[in-house]
């Protein structure tokens, strides 16, 4: 039985995998830029990492490849149609790589990505294949066909449902499936929370597989990818494309005092606050966005945050280096620094504190409601038309930006999402822009229906 042992980004709703291959070699498939977790892991087995596979180039996260080979030596294994402009080994459909005790086979599953592959492992007494699908085939769905453009979804969509009913046909039903994307990750659909499976299982389960008929199949599809794209997404691409910085080429944000920091916000700068909503609601800074650390943080951030600001932090109970890790993945790479003794030696300064935005509970929801507030729904689209708030003015939290004339200004704004955080974020949004005042849900959709009753929800249709 091959050693697969997998790394999961909750945040982003994605696996890699650590495979040994041979006596104390392993390969990565589809690492991440936090690479010091599999060197950690390697290094504990003692095993050398000697190669790394990448399905396809990656939307939604800057790839850990360059700076594995940097670090290892390993040789780089990418589809030939990647055009991956760094030194690697471009693989092409049907080649084989038989350099260690396992061999492995690349079979071209085009669909989420133009250049998509998925990668099949054989032997060392393995009784199983083992098929690392990337976005080619998840549980319960297949990785959006939306990604590279508009005009390219139709064709994506189309080479999807050829690789479905043709990629895999040589493979058992007791093929391991290790797909790269899976619950939680804006790049899937139909991904619960279970992130592996078998073939056999999803060709009984996986609704993609039940069509029979490329038209409707085309029609169908695009009709459940979750409805934004987080806007980072179209940046990460190029970047995995030509080859990431190295880690060690990005300078760590500076400590800063509370002088310091207020002269660094006054500039070309954006203050993130991660701590929890709770906190954020008590006392920030003003001009502050919070995006919850605990809660979806990584692609908020990637969807909020301008790509030409430099970043100070608040980092509340949470490490700079956590922080820190979470914005090179997704690209952010200019840091102005963060704030020594957070909110506590702000205050103790005496600067300038924002209002308090106003947690409240189903009840007094209620009667704001009553008395006349604005109901801002920013959960997705799937949320809402599942159920909802009557009379709230639905915005998800990525297009909030540009939603904003929607909102009256003479009014309160009651905001919610599923539990607190992301409307949290949306509020400080709201208050960056002079909207208020500013009242957050806690414990969002639930909390309503648990006070209310589910009969007081209206669902889509």
């Amino acid at each position: 039985m091959l050693n697969v042992i997998p790394f999961v980004h909750e945040k982003l709703g994605n696996s890699s995998y650590l495979v040994q291959v041979g006596e104390g070699e392993a390969v990565l498939v589809d690492p991440d830029r936090s690479v010091d977790r599999y060197l950690d892991t390697a290094s504990a087995r003692s095993w050398k990492i000697v190669a790394v596979f990448e399905t396809h180039l990656h939307a939604d996260f800057v790839s850990g490849v360059v700076e594995l080979a940097k670090a290892t030596d390993a040789a780089l294994y990418l589809p030939s149609g990647a055009g991956a402009l760094f030194p690697h080994k471009p693989l092409k459909a049907g080649q084989l790589v038989n350099e260690y005790s396992v061999q492995i086979e690349a079979i071209a599953t085009p669909g989420h990505t133009p250049e998509h592959m998925s990668y099949v492992f054989n032997g060392r007494g393995q009784s199983e294949p083992l098929l690392f699908s990337g976005g080619a085939l998840i549980v319960g769905g297949a990785a959006r066909t939306d990604l590279i453009s508009p005009d390219m979804t139709e064709p994506l969509t189309r080479s999807l449902y050829r690789t479905l009913k043709t990629a895999f046909n040589s493979l058992g039903d007791e093929t391991l499936l290790y797909p790269t994307h899976g619950g939680g990750s804006f790049c899937s659909t139909g991904a619960g929370d279970k992130r592996t499976s078998t073939l056999g299982e999803q060709r009984a389960q996986n609704p993609l597989f039940s069509i029979d008929d490329e038209e409707e199949f085309v029609s169908w599809f695009p009709t459940t990818f979750p409805a934004g794209i987080p806007s980072y997404f179209f940046r990460m691409r190029p970047i995995n494309q030509s080859g990431p910085r190295l880690r060690s080429e990005i300078p760590m944000p500076n400590k800063l005092t509370v002088e310091e920091f207020d002269n660094a916000r006054r500039r070309e700068t954006l203050v993130v606050d991660a701590r929890p909503y709770e906190r954020f609601s008590e006392s920030h800074i003003p001009g502050s966005i919070n995006i919850p650390f605990e809660g979806p943080y990584t692609p908020y951030f990637g969807w909020i945050v301008p790509p030409d600001k430099a970043i100070l932090f608040v980092t509340g109970e949470y490490s700079i280096d956590r922080l820190v890790d979470e914005s090179l993945l997704i690209g952010y790479e200019e840091f102005a620094g963060w704030l020594d003794g957070g909110m506590e030696a702000w205050i103790a300064s005496g600067r300038a504190v924002a209002d308090r935005i106003e947690i409240v509970d189903a009840e007094r929801a209620r009667e704001a409601i009553a008395e006349g507030a604005t109901v801002l729904d920013v959960r997705e689209p799937s949320e809402y038309e599942a159920g909802h708030i009557e009379g709230a003015i639905h915005v998800p939290l990525g297009s909030l930006e540009e939603g904003l004339e929607r909102l009256p200004k003479d009014r309160p704004v009651l905001a919610y999402c599923g539990h607190g955080e992301r409307s949290s974020t949306a509020l400080s949004i709201l208050e960056k822009a002079g909207i208020g005042p500013l009242m957050n849900l806690s414990g969002g959709m639930g909390a309503w229906e648990e006070a209310n009753g589910k009969s007081s929800v209206v669902a889509e249709g």
